[in-house]
Protein backbone atom coordinates (compact mmCIF):
# COMPACT_ATOMS: atom_id res chain seq x y z
CA UNK A 1 0.00 0.00 0.00
CA UNK A 2 1.58 3.25 -1.12
CA UNK A 3 1.37 6.63 0.61
CA UNK A 4 1.15 9.34 -2.05
CA UNK A 5 0.98 13.10 -1.54
CA UNK A 6 -0.11 15.41 -4.36
CA UNK A 7 0.89 19.05 -3.90
CA UNK A 8 -0.78 21.69 -6.06
CA UNK A 9 0.14 25.35 -5.62
CA UNK A 10 -2.76 27.82 -5.51
CA UNK A 11 -2.81 30.12 -8.60
CA UNK A 12 0.98 29.84 -8.59
CA UNK A 13 2.16 32.59 -10.95
CA UNK A 14 -0.43 35.05 -9.66
CA UNK A 15 0.37 34.10 -6.06
CA UNK A 16 4.06 34.88 -6.58
CA UNK A 17 3.16 38.30 -7.99
CA UNK A 18 0.78 39.03 -5.09
CA UNK A 19 3.44 37.98 -2.60
CA UNK A 20 5.97 40.37 -4.12
CA UNK A 21 3.45 43.20 -4.54
CA UNK A 22 0.80 43.21 -1.77
CA UNK A 23 -1.16 45.91 -3.65
CA UNK A 24 -2.22 43.17 -6.09
CA UNK A 25 -3.79 40.92 -3.46
CA UNK A 26 -7.27 42.40 -3.50
CA UNK A 27 -7.59 43.15 -7.22
CA UNK A 28 -8.49 40.75 -10.05
CA UNK A 29 -5.12 39.62 -11.39
CA UNK A 30 -4.11 37.38 -14.28
CA UNK A 31 -0.83 36.31 -15.87
CA UNK A 32 -0.89 35.97 -19.63
CA UNK A 33 -0.37 37.50 -23.04
CA UNK A 34 -1.70 40.91 -24.00
CA UNK A 35 -5.29 41.00 -25.26
CA UNK A 36 -4.37 43.07 -28.32
CA UNK A 37 -1.85 40.37 -29.31
CA UNK A 38 -4.36 37.56 -28.88
CA UNK A 39 -2.74 36.35 -25.70
CA UNK A 40 -4.07 33.60 -23.45
CA UNK A 41 -4.48 33.55 -19.68
CA UNK A 42 -1.92 31.32 -17.98
CA UNK A 43 -3.38 31.63 -14.49
CA UNK A 44 -5.39 34.09 -12.41
CA UNK A 45 -6.10 34.77 -8.77
CA UNK A 46 -9.34 33.87 -7.02
CA UNK A 47 -10.65 37.43 -7.21
CA UNK A 48 -10.52 37.23 -11.02
CA UNK A 49 -12.13 33.77 -10.98
CA UNK A 50 -15.24 35.24 -9.38
CA UNK A 51 -15.71 37.17 -12.64
CA UNK A 52 -15.48 33.96 -14.66
CA UNK A 53 -11.83 34.35 -15.72
CA UNK A 54 -10.09 31.00 -16.18
CA UNK A 55 -6.77 29.55 -17.32
CA UNK A 56 -6.42 29.01 -21.09
CA UNK A 57 -9.04 31.71 -21.74
CA UNK A 58 -8.23 34.32 -24.42
CA UNK A 59 -7.04 37.49 -22.71
CA UNK A 60 -9.51 39.56 -24.73
CA UNK A 61 -12.44 37.55 -23.37
CA UNK A 62 -11.03 37.78 -19.85
CA UNK A 63 -10.94 41.59 -20.11
CA UNK A 64 -14.56 41.63 -21.29
CA UNK A 65 -15.67 39.49 -18.37
CA UNK A 66 -13.59 41.52 -15.93
CA UNK A 67 -12.83 45.08 -17.14
CA UNK A 68 -10.71 45.94 -14.05
CA UNK A 69 -8.51 42.87 -14.62
CA UNK A 70 -4.80 43.55 -14.06
CA UNK A 71 -2.96 41.56 -16.71
CA UNK A 72 0.76 40.92 -16.23
CA UNK A 73 3.12 39.24 -18.72
CA UNK A 74 4.72 37.10 -16.02
CA UNK A 75 8.30 36.50 -14.89
CA UNK A 76 9.15 32.95 -15.84
CA UNK A 77 12.68 32.99 -14.44
CA UNK A 78 11.27 33.90 -11.02
CA UNK A 79 8.60 31.19 -11.20
CA UNK A 80 11.23 28.61 -12.15
CA UNK A 81 13.44 29.62 -9.24
CA UNK A 82 10.47 29.45 -6.85
CA UNK A 83 9.68 26.00 -8.24
CA UNK A 84 13.23 24.88 -7.43
CA UNK A 85 12.73 26.10 -3.87
CA UNK A 86 9.51 24.07 -3.70
CA UNK A 87 11.31 20.97 -4.88
CA UNK A 88 13.97 21.46 -2.20
CA UNK A 89 11.20 21.37 0.42
CA UNK A 90 9.73 18.18 -1.09
CA UNK A 91 13.13 16.45 -1.06
CA UNK A 92 13.35 16.84 2.71
CA UNK A 93 10.69 14.13 2.93
CA UNK A 94 11.42 11.79 0.03
CA UNK A 95 13.61 11.36 -3.03
CA UNK A 96 10.59 10.06 -4.95
CA UNK A 97 9.29 13.36 -6.30
CA UNK A 98 7.58 13.54 -9.71
CA UNK A 99 7.03 17.13 -10.89
CA UNK A 100 4.06 17.56 -13.21
CA UNK A 101 4.75 21.24 -13.81
CA UNK A 102 6.41 24.12 -11.99
CA UNK A 103 3.64 24.20 -9.39
CA UNK A 104 2.51 20.59 -9.03
CA UNK A 105 4.12 17.33 -7.96
CA UNK A 106 3.55 13.82 -6.64
CA UNK A 107 5.54 12.58 -3.64
CA UNK A 108 5.79 8.91 -2.70
CA UNK A 109 6.40 8.92 1.08
CA UNK A 110 5.70 5.22 1.63
CA UNK A 111 9.19 4.57 2.99
CA UNK A 112 9.75 7.97 4.59
CA UNK A 113 10.27 7.97 8.33
CA UNK A 114 9.51 11.68 8.68
CA UNK A 115 6.64 12.53 11.03
CA UNK A 116 6.62 8.96 12.29
CA UNK A 117 5.76 7.76 8.80
CA UNK A 118 2.44 9.67 8.71
CA UNK A 119 1.74 10.96 5.18
CA UNK A 120 -0.93 13.27 6.58
CA UNK A 121 1.50 14.94 8.98
CA UNK A 122 4.12 15.21 6.23
CA UNK A 123 1.62 16.93 3.92
CA UNK A 124 0.72 19.35 6.70
CA UNK A 125 4.39 20.10 7.38
CA UNK A 126 5.10 20.66 3.69
CA UNK A 127 2.23 23.12 3.40
CA UNK A 128 3.46 24.96 6.50
CA UNK A 129 7.02 25.14 5.12
CA UNK A 130 5.75 26.52 1.81
CA UNK A 131 3.76 29.20 3.64
CA UNK A 132 6.48 30.20 6.11
CA UNK A 133 9.50 29.99 3.81
CA UNK A 134 8.07 31.04 0.44
CA UNK A 135 5.02 33.09 1.45
CA UNK A 136 2.72 30.97 -0.75
CA UNK A 137 -0.16 28.56 -0.20
CA UNK A 138 -0.57 25.03 -1.49
CA UNK A 139 -3.34 22.47 -1.51
CA UNK A 140 -2.48 18.85 -0.75
CA UNK A 141 -4.11 15.47 -1.22
CA UNK A 142 -3.06 12.26 0.52
CA UNK A 143 -4.17 8.85 -0.77
CA UNK A 144 -3.00 5.30 -1.58
CA UNK A 145 -2.28 6.13 -5.24
CA UNK A 146 -1.62 8.99 -7.65
CA UNK A 147 -5.10 9.07 -9.15
CA UNK A 148 -6.81 9.50 -5.79
CA UNK A 149 -4.17 11.87 -4.41
CA UNK A 150 -4.73 14.30 -7.27
CA UNK A 151 -8.48 14.20 -6.79
CA UNK A 152 -7.99 14.68 -3.06
CA UNK A 153 -5.94 17.86 -3.51
CA UNK A 154 -8.85 19.40 -5.43
CA UNK A 155 -11.28 18.87 -2.56
CA UNK A 156 -10.05 21.68 -0.30
CA UNK A 157 -8.66 24.27 -2.73
CA UNK A 158 -7.37 26.78 -2.05
CA UNK A 159 -5.01 26.31 0.87
CA UNK A 160 -6.39 23.00 2.13
CA UNK A 161 -5.56 19.37 2.91
CA UNK A 162 -7.73 16.35 2.16
CA UNK A 163 -6.94 12.75 3.07
CA UNK A 164 -8.37 9.54 1.58
CA UNK A 165 -7.42 6.63 3.81
CA UNK A 166 -7.47 3.12 2.33
CA UNK A 167 -10.68 2.29 4.13
CA UNK A 168 -12.32 5.44 2.71
CA UNK A 169 -11.62 4.74 -0.98
CA UNK A 170 -14.92 2.97 -1.60
CA UNK A 171 -17.03 5.77 -0.11
CA UNK A 172 -15.06 8.42 -2.00
CA UNK A 173 -15.14 6.78 -5.43
CA UNK A 174 -18.68 5.44 -5.71
CA UNK A 175 -20.46 8.85 -5.95
CA UNK A 176 -17.64 10.43 -7.98
CA UNK A 177 -18.87 11.98 -11.26
CA UNK A 178 -17.20 10.37 -14.28
CA UNK A 179 -16.45 13.86 -15.60
CA UNK A 180 -14.01 14.26 -12.67
CA UNK A 181 -11.82 11.42 -13.87
CA UNK A 182 -8.58 12.37 -15.66
CA UNK A 183 -8.96 11.77 -19.38
CA UNK A 184 -12.73 12.29 -19.39
CA UNK A 185 -13.37 15.48 -21.34
CA UNK A 186 -16.67 17.20 -21.97
CA UNK A 187 -17.54 15.20 -25.11
CA UNK A 188 -16.64 11.88 -23.52
CA UNK A 189 -18.70 12.75 -20.45
CA UNK A 190 -21.65 13.58 -22.71
CA UNK A 191 -21.24 10.26 -24.52
CA UNK A 192 -21.23 8.39 -21.22
CA UNK A 193 -24.24 10.36 -19.99
CA UNK A 194 -26.15 9.42 -23.15
CA UNK A 195 -25.75 5.81 -22.01
CA UNK A 196 -27.02 6.63 -18.53
CA UNK A 197 -23.54 6.62 -17.01
CA UNK A 198 -22.89 9.62 -14.76
CA UNK A 199 -21.09 8.31 -11.68
CA UNK A 200 -18.39 5.73 -11.05
CA UNK A 201 -21.04 3.68 -9.31
CA UNK A 202 -23.09 3.58 -12.53
CA UNK A 203 -20.24 1.92 -14.42
CA UNK A 204 -19.49 -0.72 -11.81
CA UNK A 205 -22.40 -2.84 -13.03
CA UNK A 206 -20.71 -3.32 -16.42
CA UNK A 207 -18.22 -6.19 -16.81
CA UNK A 208 -14.63 -5.19 -17.61
CA UNK A 209 -14.78 -6.99 -20.98
CA UNK A 210 -17.86 -4.99 -21.97
CA UNK A 211 -16.24 -1.71 -20.96
CA UNK A 212 -13.20 -2.45 -23.10
CA UNK A 213 -15.33 -3.64 -26.03
CA UNK A 214 -17.42 -0.44 -25.90
CA UNK A 215 -14.76 2.14 -25.13
CA UNK A 216 -11.35 0.64 -25.98
CA UNK A 217 -8.50 2.24 -24.01
CA UNK A 218 -10.97 4.51 -22.26
CA UNK A 219 -12.78 1.37 -21.09
CA UNK A 220 -9.53 -0.05 -19.71
CA UNK A 221 -8.97 3.12 -17.73
CA UNK A 222 -12.55 3.20 -16.47
CA UNK A 223 -12.34 -0.41 -15.32
CA UNK A 224 -9.56 0.63 -12.95
CA UNK A 225 -10.60 4.12 -11.85
CA UNK A 226 -14.21 3.27 -10.91
CA UNK A 227 -12.73 1.08 -8.16
CA UNK A 228 -10.16 3.71 -7.14
CA UNK A 229 -7.27 1.70 -8.58
CA UNK A 230 -4.06 3.09 -10.08
CA UNK A 231 -0.75 1.22 -10.03
CA UNK A 232 1.36 3.90 -11.72
CA UNK A 233 4.45 4.57 -9.60
CA UNK A 234 5.80 8.02 -8.80
CA UNK A 235 8.59 8.57 -11.34
CA UNK A 236 11.40 10.64 -9.91
CA UNK A 237 13.02 10.97 -13.33
CA UNK A 238 10.49 11.73 -16.04
CA UNK A 239 11.70 11.15 -19.59
CA UNK A 240 10.99 14.01 -21.94
CA UNK A 241 9.41 12.66 -25.10
CA UNK A 242 8.99 15.73 -27.29
CA UNK A 243 10.23 19.26 -27.92
CA UNK A 244 7.86 21.76 -29.48
CA UNK A 245 7.22 25.35 -30.35
CA UNK A 246 3.98 27.14 -31.17
CA UNK A 247 2.64 30.60 -31.89
CA UNK A 248 -0.74 32.27 -31.58
CA UNK A 249 -1.23 34.25 -34.77
CA UNK A 250 -1.83 37.99 -34.74
CA UNK A 251 -4.84 37.39 -36.98
CA UNK A 252 -6.63 34.28 -38.18
CA UNK A 253 -5.26 32.76 -41.38
CA UNK A 254 -7.27 31.05 -44.11
CA UNK A 255 -4.60 30.92 -46.79
CA UNK A 256 -2.30 27.87 -46.82
CA UNK A 257 0.54 29.87 -48.30
CA UNK A 258 0.39 32.30 -45.38
CA UNK A 259 0.51 29.33 -43.01
CA UNK A 260 3.57 28.04 -44.85
CA UNK A 261 5.35 31.31 -44.10
CA UNK A 262 4.57 30.84 -40.42
CA UNK A 263 6.09 27.37 -40.69
CA UNK A 264 9.24 28.80 -42.22
CA UNK A 265 9.51 31.18 -39.26
CA UNK A 266 8.87 28.47 -36.65
CA UNK A 267 11.19 25.77 -37.96
CA UNK A 268 14.46 27.62 -37.09
CA UNK A 269 13.18 28.24 -33.55
CA UNK A 270 12.27 24.56 -33.18
CA UNK A 271 15.69 23.48 -34.47
CA UNK A 272 17.39 25.90 -32.09
CA UNK A 273 15.73 24.03 -29.24
CA UNK A 274 16.65 20.48 -30.20
CA UNK A 275 19.80 20.63 -32.35
CA UNK A 276 22.27 21.52 -29.56
CA UNK A 277 21.50 18.18 -27.89
CA UNK A 278 20.04 15.93 -30.59
CA UNK A 279 21.06 15.38 -34.17
CA UNK A 280 18.44 15.36 -36.91
CA UNK A 281 19.00 11.64 -37.47
CA UNK A 282 18.24 10.84 -33.81
CA UNK A 283 14.68 12.16 -33.84
CA UNK A 284 11.82 9.69 -33.91
CA UNK A 285 9.12 11.72 -35.63
CA UNK A 286 7.55 15.12 -36.11
CA UNK A 287 4.10 16.63 -35.91
CA UNK A 288 2.01 19.73 -36.34
CA UNK A 289 -0.82 21.17 -34.23
CA UNK A 290 -3.49 23.47 -35.62
CA UNK A 291 -5.97 25.33 -33.45
CA UNK A 292 -8.83 27.02 -35.27
CA UNK A 293 -10.82 30.17 -34.61
CA UNK A 294 -13.55 28.15 -32.87
CA UNK A 295 -10.84 26.62 -30.61
CA UNK A 296 -11.18 23.16 -32.11
CA UNK A 297 -7.80 21.66 -32.86
CA UNK A 298 -6.22 18.81 -34.76
CA UNK A 299 -2.83 17.14 -34.50
CA UNK A 300 -0.98 15.19 -37.20
CA UNK A 301 2.12 13.20 -36.24
CA UNK A 302 4.41 11.01 -38.32
CA UNK A 303 7.20 8.72 -37.19
CA UNK A 304 10.46 8.64 -39.10
CA UNK A 305 13.61 10.69 -39.53
CA UNK A 306 13.44 14.48 -39.27
CA UNK A 307 12.87 16.41 -42.48
CA UNK A 308 11.93 20.09 -42.20
CA UNK A 309 9.98 20.01 -45.47
CA UNK A 310 7.73 17.28 -44.06
CA UNK A 311 6.01 19.92 -41.91
CA UNK A 312 4.48 21.34 -45.09
CA UNK A 313 2.92 17.95 -45.91
CA UNK A 314 1.57 17.69 -42.37
CA UNK A 315 0.17 21.21 -42.65
CA UNK A 316 -1.67 20.32 -45.85
CA UNK A 317 -3.15 17.20 -44.25
CA UNK A 318 -4.20 19.09 -41.11
CA UNK A 319 -5.90 21.82 -43.11
CA UNK A 320 -7.71 19.17 -45.14
CA UNK A 321 -9.36 17.85 -41.99
CA UNK A 322 -10.95 21.20 -41.17
CA UNK A 323 -11.68 22.75 -44.54
CA UNK A 324 -12.22 26.51 -44.65
CA UNK A 325 -11.72 27.05 -40.92
CA UNK A 326 -9.51 30.03 -39.99
CA UNK A 327 -6.37 29.13 -38.01
CA UNK A 328 -5.47 31.00 -34.80
CA UNK A 329 -2.53 28.87 -33.55
CA UNK A 330 0.13 26.77 -35.23
CA UNK A 331 2.60 24.50 -33.43
CA UNK A 332 5.42 22.11 -34.33
CA UNK A 333 6.86 19.19 -32.39
CA UNK A 334 9.59 16.58 -32.77
CA UNK A 335 9.77 13.20 -31.01
CA UNK A 336 12.91 12.61 -28.97
CA UNK A 337 14.79 9.30 -28.93
CA UNK A 338 13.89 7.04 -26.01
CA UNK A 339 16.07 4.40 -24.38
CA UNK A 340 16.01 1.22 -26.42
CA UNK A 341 14.24 2.86 -29.35
CA UNK A 342 15.92 2.81 -32.75
CA UNK A 343 15.07 5.19 -35.55
CA UNK A 344 14.72 3.26 -38.79
CA UNK A 345 15.31 6.47 -40.77
CA UNK A 346 12.18 5.71 -42.78
CA UNK A 347 11.34 8.28 -45.41
CA UNK A 348 7.79 6.95 -45.66
CA UNK A 349 4.96 8.67 -43.83
CA UNK A 350 3.40 6.24 -41.38
CA UNK A 351 -0.19 6.28 -40.06
CA UNK A 352 -0.99 9.33 -37.96
CA UNK A 353 -0.53 9.28 -34.21
CA UNK A 354 -3.20 11.64 -32.95
CA UNK A 355 -1.87 11.94 -29.42
CA UNK A 356 -1.73 15.57 -28.15
CA UNK A 357 1.45 17.56 -28.58
CA UNK A 358 3.28 17.93 -25.28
Amino acid sequence: MRKIIHIDMDCFYAAVEMRDNPALREVPLAIGGAAERRGVISTCNYVARRFGVRSAMPSGLAKKLCPPLVLLPGRMALYQETSRQLRAIFLRYTDLVEPLSLDEAYLDVTQSRCCGGSATLMAAEIRHAIASELGLTASAGVAPNKFLAKLASEQRKPDGLFVINPDQVEAFVRPLPLAKLPGIGRKTAERLASLGLYLCDDVRALPRAELIARFGKLGEMLAERIWGLDDHPVQAQRVRKTIGVETTLACDLLDEQACRQVLRDLIPELERRFLPRYGREQLMGQGIKLKFADFQQTTVYRRGSYQPERFHLLLHEGLGRMADKPIRLLGLVVGLPQEGEINQLSLMLEPADLSPLS
